[in-house]
């Protein structure tokens, strides 16, 4: 015999209370970590002898946080290379050497060549088609007049032959080892002739691109990236 089901005395307890999705889900320290960063690249760090001081109790009250998620974001950001702890001394935006940016630039232009060569193989004709849109507004002489507009769209061209590759690893690869060139490439656009050199480098590897010519796209990407590295290497002398 079915044993009988007691009822529940207190139906409405099992009502449920819905909640809104959260549209912010990280948390203090990954917030500050991506606000820290984005200051730290928005630094010349290179354009006097001073080191960049970074006080964790100003940033705090700056974000409106504790000093905890600061801390636990300048630890981060220690460990990518972006910053120095120095006992009793503080924290400092990291000033690379002229070799380790030369070393850097080397590591790039390889990973760089190689997301060419995959362009060549599988972008389509609209994806390259948008790599020379991004340089219309510097035809007929404009380029010197809007120097700062185009170092930011040299950055973004580079960013987007990686990420063109399609190729998971090598942009992963890629992303940190160009979020420490940005100040070094921001700061050389405008030194001698290199806006110029920059803009014709560009075109000729655009064509590489829309011709299929894999190996001679390769090769310019290559090359144009080592031309960046013997600059630093005959004219950073603020590396030293």
């Amino acid at each position: 015999m079915d044993t009988p089901v007691a009822e529940d005395p207190n139906p409405q307890i099992k009502a449920r209370v819905a909640l809104a999705p959260l549209a912010d889900t990280s948390t203090f320290a990954e917030r500050a970590y991506v606000a820290l960063k984005d200051v730290i690249l928005s630094i010349d760090v290179y354009e006097g002898p001073d080191e960049v001081r970074l006080d964790e109790r100003a940033l705090a009250q700056d974000l409106g946080i504790s000093r905890t998620p600061v801390r636990e974001a300048m630890a981060q950001l220690e460990r990518e290379g972006f910053v120095r702890s120095v006992p009793r001394r503080g924290i400092y935006v990291v000033r690379k050497t002229k070799q380790e940016v030369i070393e850097l630039i080397t590591a790039w232009a390889a990973l760089e060549g190689m997301a060419a060569r995959l362009i060549t193989q599988q972008a389509s004709d609209e994806e390259i088609g948008k790599l020379r849109q991004m340089f219309t507004k510097f035809e007929n002489g404009q380029l010197h007049a809007k120097l700062d507009e185009y170092s930011q769209v040299n950055i973004e061209f580079h960013q987007t032959i990686i990420r063109m590759s399609q190729n998971r690893v090598l942009i992963d690869l890629a992303e940190n080892l160009f979020a420490h060139m940005r100040m070094i490439r921001r700061k050389t656009i405008g030194e001698n002739d290199r806006a110029d050199r920059s803009i014709r480098d560009h075109m000729n590897i655009i064509q590489a691109l829309e011709q299929r010519d894999t190996e001679r796209a390769e090769a310019l990407v290559r090359d144009h990236a080592l031309g960046l590295a013997d600059h630093v290497k005959r004219h950073a002398h603020y590396l030293d």
